[in-house]
């Protein structure tokens, strides 16, 4: 062999294999998952609990894959046009979406074309639990649930309520409100909780349902006051707020909950490496604590993985679409 031989051929070899090396790392077999970055869609904007609650796991997960997780928040039609984002999005793993019950349970119910059935998806798991306060602005002549009823009695059409877009939890949840309270409220639909938040802190805005993890954080700094929380019992976040029986309201018993999906035809591999970083996260105590501290309660281990998210859903869109039907929430 001469010299010139000797040596080309050991180079082209080398860099056929290079050259070859980035079409292998770009491949989707389920093996080799994930060798790029993950985005993760929020349904909703920046803020609020879902997007909060998202970050937290996401910055656990990407160190147990190993790959980045890229939280991108697609808010708007309460939370749908996220939803239909990531339900149209390669089945391979590598784009997901975090929904709500309203997105992800309510959405078929109220939305005459929405663009995905959740029962139809590829559930990853179930984040959170997420229990839901009834807030008013600091400047509104109200300490207690009974003081509102009549300030919107005195005042027909003229007392404002918050939500996070047709359709989101906070939306269903102030529905449920004004149907067993019997208060009519001048509804205003928000491109997620977290805007809805800024205007009620602003004092913009009179009233709103808002979940423990955005909420908490402004009653605690006094910044927006909670008349009552959705719940059987307290919050040791906020011991001061009474739960929805204590206000006089006991037939209002609200808990949202977030989770993550892919779509529809995701390797069930790859489903199953992602629902295990999950878990993984939801294991960590710091995780778990920094859930809790949002007054939020982290998805048990029997509550965990894509069986029992999937049967959450199913259970969840029969049940939110008698509500919203026994609520008089027109499809839009």
């Amino acid at each position: 062999m001469s010299v010139t031989r000797r040596f080309v051929l050991p180079v082209l070899a080398l860099l056929a294999a290079i050259g070859a090396g980035p079409a292998r790392a770009q491949g989707t077999a389920p093996g080799d998952f994930p060798n790029r970055p993950i985005t993760m869609i929020v349904v909703f904007a920046p803020g609020g609990a879902t997007d909060v609650l998202a970050r937290i796991v996401a910055d656990h997960m990407a160190r147990t894959l190993n790959q980045r997780v890229l939280v991108e928040n697609l808010s708007g039609a309460g939370g749908t046009i996220g939803g239909a984002r990531g339900a149209q999005a390669a089945p391979d793993g590598y784009t997901l979406t975090v929904g709500s019950l309203g997105s992800h349970s309510a959405a078929p119910s109220i939305y005459r074309n929405i663009a995905y059935d959740p029962r139809q998806l590829a559930p990853v798991g179930l984040i959170a639990g997420t229990p839901l306060y009834f807030v008013v602005r600091n400047a509104l002549p109200v300490r207690t649930l009974a003081e509102f009823a009549a300030h919107v009695r005195a005042n027909p059409g003229r007392v404002s309520n918050a939500h996070a877009g047709v359709g989101s939890t906070n939306h269903l949840a102030c529905a449920l409100f004004g149907h067993v309270t019997k208060l009519e409220m001048n509804a205003i639909p928000y491109r997620g909780e977290g805007p809805a938040v800024n205007d009620i802190v602003a004092g913009q805005v009179d009233s709103a349902c808002v979940l423990a993890p955005a909420a908490l954080p402004q009653i605690q700094a006094g910044t927006m006051r909670g008349l009552l929380l959705a719940s059987p019992s307290r919050s040791a976040g906020a011991p001061e707020v009474p739960t929805s029986a204590e206000a006089g309201a006991p037939e209002f018993l609200f808990q949202g909950w977030n989770a993550i999906f892919a779509p529809r035809g995701t390797p069930a591999p790859v489903v199953e490496k992602l629902a295990a970083a999950l878990a993984a996260a939801l294991d960590d105590p710091a995780v778990r604590r920094r859930i809790e501290e949002l007054g939020s309660i982290p998805a048990a281990t029997n509550q965990r993985g894509p069986a029992a998210l999937q049967a959450l859903v199913e259970r969840e869109v029969p049940r939110w679409a008698e509500v919203v039907k026994a609520a008089g929430i027109e499809p839009q």
